[in-house]
Protein backbone atom coordinates (compact mmCIF):
# COMPACT_ATOMS: atom_id res chain seq x y z
CA UNK A 1 0.00 0.00 0.00
CA UNK A 2 1.28 3.58 -0.77
CA UNK A 3 1.27 5.92 2.09
CA UNK A 4 0.28 9.68 1.13
CA UNK A 5 -0.22 12.85 3.28
CA UNK A 6 -1.94 14.33 -0.15
CA UNK A 7 -5.00 16.23 0.28
CA UNK A 8 -7.92 16.30 -1.49
CA UNK A 9 -9.59 18.27 -3.45
CA UNK A 10 -6.67 16.86 -5.98
CA UNK A 11 -6.03 18.85 -8.86
CA UNK A 12 -8.19 16.71 -11.17
CA UNK A 13 -11.01 15.31 -8.60
CA UNK A 14 -13.31 17.95 -6.84
CA UNK A 15 -14.70 15.94 -4.22
CA UNK A 16 -13.73 16.22 -0.50
CA UNK A 17 -13.04 13.42 2.12
CA UNK A 18 -16.19 11.38 2.30
CA UNK A 19 -17.68 12.31 -1.15
CA UNK A 20 -16.47 9.43 -3.12
CA UNK A 21 -17.77 5.70 -2.21
CA UNK A 22 -14.90 2.70 -1.91
CA UNK A 23 -16.51 1.50 -5.07
CA UNK A 24 -16.51 2.97 -7.78
CA UNK A 25 -17.69 2.16 -11.69
CA UNK A 26 -15.66 4.63 -14.18
CA UNK A 27 -15.88 5.15 -17.80
CA UNK A 28 -13.70 6.80 -20.13
CA UNK A 29 -16.68 9.13 -21.60
CA UNK A 30 -17.88 11.35 -18.53
CA UNK A 31 -21.16 11.50 -20.39
CA UNK A 32 -21.86 7.57 -20.23
CA UNK A 33 -20.85 8.01 -16.09
CA UNK A 34 -23.38 10.71 -16.34
CA UNK A 35 -25.95 8.60 -18.32
CA UNK A 36 -24.55 5.75 -15.64
CA UNK A 37 -25.50 7.97 -12.64
CA UNK A 38 -28.91 9.35 -13.97
CA UNK A 39 -29.93 5.97 -15.35
CA UNK A 40 -28.50 3.19 -12.49
CA UNK A 41 -27.67 5.37 -9.21
CA UNK A 42 -30.82 6.47 -6.98
CA UNK A 43 -30.61 9.85 -5.46
CA UNK A 44 -27.12 10.72 -7.55
CA UNK A 45 -25.26 13.85 -6.15
CA UNK A 46 -22.46 15.09 -8.40
CA UNK A 47 -19.39 15.32 -6.57
CA UNK A 48 -17.12 16.41 -9.81
CA UNK A 49 -16.69 18.49 -12.89
CA UNK A 50 -13.57 19.55 -12.76
CA UNK A 51 -12.12 19.50 -16.45
CA UNK A 52 -15.52 18.13 -17.69
CA UNK A 53 -14.76 14.55 -15.62
CA UNK A 54 -18.36 14.00 -14.28
CA UNK A 55 -18.36 12.31 -11.14
CA UNK A 56 -21.36 10.95 -9.15
CA UNK A 57 -22.17 9.57 -5.95
CA UNK A 58 -25.41 7.85 -5.23
CA UNK A 59 -26.92 3.97 -4.10
CA UNK A 60 -27.31 0.90 -6.13
CA UNK A 61 -29.61 -1.66 -4.59
CA UNK A 62 -28.53 0.02 -1.28
CA UNK A 63 -25.00 -0.18 -2.24
CA UNK A 64 -23.27 3.62 -2.07
CA UNK A 65 -21.65 3.44 -5.35
CA UNK A 66 -19.83 6.26 -7.43
CA UNK A 67 -19.45 6.71 -10.89
CA UNK A 68 -16.72 8.66 -12.62
CA UNK A 69 -15.38 9.33 -16.07
CA UNK A 70 -11.66 8.76 -16.60
CA UNK A 71 -11.08 10.00 -19.84
CA UNK A 72 -9.14 8.64 -22.67
CA UNK A 73 -5.61 6.59 -22.73
CA UNK A 74 -3.25 5.15 -20.16
CA UNK A 75 -1.88 8.46 -18.76
CA UNK A 76 -5.45 9.90 -18.02
CA UNK A 77 -6.63 6.66 -16.30
CA UNK A 78 -3.42 5.98 -14.55
CA UNK A 79 -4.33 9.66 -12.81
CA UNK A 80 -7.70 9.24 -12.08
CA UNK A 81 -7.76 5.81 -10.18
CA UNK A 82 -4.48 6.29 -8.58
CA UNK A 83 -6.06 9.71 -6.93
CA UNK A 84 -9.30 7.12 -6.23
CA UNK A 85 -7.33 4.23 -5.09
CA UNK A 86 -4.85 6.30 -3.03
CA UNK A 87 -6.18 9.69 -1.79
CA UNK A 88 -9.80 8.70 -1.57
CA UNK A 89 -9.85 5.38 0.17
CA UNK A 90 -11.76 3.45 -3.02
CA UNK A 91 -10.82 -0.45 -2.71
CA UNK A 92 -12.65 -1.61 -6.00
CA UNK A 93 -12.57 0.02 -9.58
CA UNK A 94 -14.69 -1.74 -12.39
CA UNK A 95 -13.40 -0.05 -15.93
CA UNK A 96 -16.73 -0.31 -18.21
CA UNK A 97 -15.65 0.75 -22.01
CA UNK A 98 -15.91 0.53 -25.97
CA UNK A 99 -13.50 -1.83 -27.05
CA UNK A 100 -12.50 -3.28 -30.77
CA UNK A 101 -12.48 -6.75 -31.37
CA UNK A 102 -9.94 -8.80 -32.52
CA UNK A 103 -11.80 -12.25 -32.06
CA UNK A 104 -13.91 -13.11 -35.29
CA UNK A 105 -16.26 -14.34 -32.84
CA UNK A 106 -17.05 -11.26 -31.34
CA UNK A 107 -20.01 -9.42 -32.85
CA UNK A 108 -21.15 -5.66 -31.77
CA UNK A 109 -22.58 -5.66 -28.64
CA UNK A 110 -21.00 -8.48 -26.93
CA UNK A 111 -19.81 -8.33 -23.58
CA UNK A 112 -15.43 -9.04 -23.27
CA UNK A 113 -14.36 -9.21 -19.81
CA UNK A 114 -10.58 -8.48 -19.08
CA UNK A 115 -8.86 -11.46 -16.89
CA UNK A 116 -5.08 -9.62 -18.47
CA UNK A 117 -4.10 -6.53 -20.70
CA UNK A 118 -1.49 -6.47 -22.71
CA UNK A 119 0.45 -2.96 -23.74
CA UNK A 120 2.64 -1.07 -25.85
CA UNK A 121 2.55 1.34 -22.99
CA UNK A 122 5.91 1.81 -20.90
CA UNK A 123 3.73 2.85 -17.78
CA UNK A 124 4.99 0.07 -15.53
CA UNK A 125 8.38 1.27 -16.01
CA UNK A 126 8.63 3.28 -13.33
CA UNK A 127 8.25 0.26 -10.74
CA UNK A 128 11.62 -0.95 -12.16
CA UNK A 129 11.12 -4.29 -11.96
CA UNK A 130 13.19 -6.81 -13.11
CA UNK A 131 11.39 -8.05 -15.36
CA UNK A 132 7.74 -7.95 -17.31
CA UNK A 133 4.88 -7.18 -14.98
CA UNK A 134 1.78 -8.97 -16.24
CA UNK A 135 -1.65 -6.92 -15.12
CA UNK A 136 -4.48 -8.70 -14.12
CA UNK A 137 -7.80 -8.58 -13.04
CA UNK A 138 -9.55 -9.38 -9.64
CA UNK A 139 -10.18 -13.21 -10.36
CA UNK A 140 -13.22 -13.18 -7.69
CA UNK A 141 -14.41 -9.89 -9.63
CA UNK A 142 -13.88 -11.51 -13.17
CA UNK A 143 -15.59 -14.88 -11.33
CA UNK A 144 -18.86 -12.58 -10.15
CA UNK A 145 -18.85 -10.97 -13.71
CA UNK A 146 -18.66 -14.06 -15.92
CA UNK A 147 -21.74 -15.77 -13.36
CA UNK A 148 -23.51 -12.67 -13.83
CA UNK A 149 -23.38 -12.37 -17.63
CA UNK A 150 -25.17 -16.31 -17.88
CA UNK A 151 -27.43 -15.14 -15.65
CA UNK A 152 -28.53 -12.55 -18.02
CA UNK A 153 -27.91 -14.75 -21.35
CA UNK A 154 -25.46 -12.17 -22.31
CA UNK A 155 -22.91 -13.07 -25.26
CA UNK A 156 -19.14 -12.79 -23.74
CA UNK A 157 -15.64 -13.93 -23.68
CA UNK A 158 -13.26 -14.17 -21.11
CA UNK A 159 -9.49 -13.56 -21.83
CA UNK A 160 -6.89 -10.91 -22.60
CA UNK A 161 -7.26 -7.61 -23.56
CA UNK A 162 -4.89 -5.01 -25.02
CA UNK A 163 -4.28 -1.30 -23.55
CA UNK A 164 -3.06 0.06 -26.60
CA UNK A 165 -1.39 3.69 -26.75
CA UNK A 166 -2.07 4.00 -29.93
CA UNK A 167 -5.99 4.87 -31.94
CA UNK A 168 -4.59 5.77 -35.41
CA UNK A 169 -1.99 2.70 -35.80
CA UNK A 170 1.07 3.54 -38.54
CA UNK A 171 0.21 0.04 -39.68
CA UNK A 172 -2.90 -1.07 -40.71
CA UNK A 173 -2.57 -5.12 -40.27
CA UNK A 174 -0.24 -4.44 -36.95
CA UNK A 175 -3.64 -5.80 -34.92
CA UNK A 176 -3.40 -8.98 -36.60
CA UNK A 177 0.31 -9.84 -34.42
CA UNK A 178 -1.90 -9.49 -31.60
CA UNK A 179 -4.24 -11.80 -32.99
CA UNK A 180 -2.00 -14.68 -33.19
CA UNK A 181 -1.36 -14.06 -29.74
CA UNK A 182 -5.37 -15.10 -29.03
CA UNK A 183 -5.97 -11.12 -27.88
CA UNK A 184 -9.72 -10.80 -27.99
CA UNK A 185 -9.58 -7.05 -28.28
CA UNK A 186 -8.26 -3.39 -28.01
CA UNK A 187 -9.04 -0.76 -25.52
CA UNK A 188 -6.65 2.06 -24.26
CA UNK A 189 -6.71 1.85 -20.43
CA UNK A 190 -7.11 -1.32 -18.60
CA UNK A 191 -3.58 -2.07 -17.91
CA UNK A 192 -3.04 1.53 -16.31
CA UNK A 193 -6.04 0.71 -13.62
CA UNK A 194 -4.63 -3.01 -13.10
CA UNK A 195 -0.93 -2.12 -12.07
CA UNK A 196 -2.53 0.85 -10.39
CA UNK A 197 -4.70 -1.41 -8.25
CA UNK A 198 -1.91 -3.77 -7.80
CA UNK A 199 0.47 -1.42 -6.29
CA UNK A 200 -2.42 -0.09 -3.93
CA UNK A 201 -2.87 -3.38 -3.17
CA UNK A 202 -6.70 -2.99 -4.11
CA UNK A 203 -9.21 -4.16 -6.54
CA UNK A 204 -10.02 -3.63 -10.48
CA UNK A 205 -11.68 -4.93 -13.26
CA UNK A 206 -12.43 -3.68 -16.74
CA UNK A 207 -15.57 -4.55 -18.40
CA UNK A 208 -16.37 -3.84 -22.22
CA UNK A 209 -18.58 -3.79 -24.79
CA UNK A 210 -17.53 -4.50 -28.53
CA UNK A 211 -17.95 -1.09 -30.43
CA UNK A 212 -16.12 -1.74 -33.44
CA UNK A 213 -14.49 -5.36 -34.94
CA UNK A 214 -10.92 -4.91 -37.10
CA UNK A 215 -12.12 -8.07 -38.10
CA UNK A 216 -15.04 -7.26 -40.02
CA UNK A 217 -15.48 -3.21 -40.10
CA UNK A 218 -18.58 -2.85 -38.73
CA UNK A 219 -18.63 -0.22 -36.00
CA UNK A 220 -21.57 1.51 -33.72
CA UNK A 221 -22.69 5.17 -33.91
CA UNK A 222 -21.28 7.72 -31.33
CA UNK A 223 -24.50 7.89 -29.36
CA UNK A 224 -24.70 3.77 -28.95
CA UNK A 225 -20.84 3.86 -27.38
CA UNK A 226 -22.09 6.29 -25.27
CA UNK A 227 -25.70 5.06 -24.22
CA UNK A 228 -26.67 1.90 -25.38
CA UNK A 229 -23.71 -0.60 -23.73
CA UNK A 230 -26.66 -1.53 -20.82
CA UNK A 231 -25.61 -5.41 -20.19
CA UNK A 232 -21.83 -4.25 -19.33
CA UNK A 233 -23.10 -1.35 -16.74
CA UNK A 234 -25.64 -3.97 -15.43
CA UNK A 235 -22.87 -6.32 -14.81
CA UNK A 236 -21.01 -4.21 -13.15
CA UNK A 237 -23.38 -2.03 -11.14
CA UNK A 238 -24.57 -5.56 -9.88
CA UNK A 239 -20.94 -7.42 -8.77
CA UNK A 240 -19.58 -3.86 -7.58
Amino acid sequence: MIVTMAKTPTPHIGALEGEIADKVIMAGDPLRAKFMAENFLENPVQYNNVRGMLGYTGTYKGKRVSVQGHGMGIPSIGIYTYELYNFYGVKRIIRTGSAGAYHPDLKLGDVVIGIGACTDSNYGAQYGLPGTFAPTADFAMARAAVEKAEAMGVRYKVGNILSSDVFYGDSADGWKAWQKMGVLAVEMEAAALYMNAARSGNEALCICTISDSLVTGEACSAEQRQTSFTNMMEIAFDII
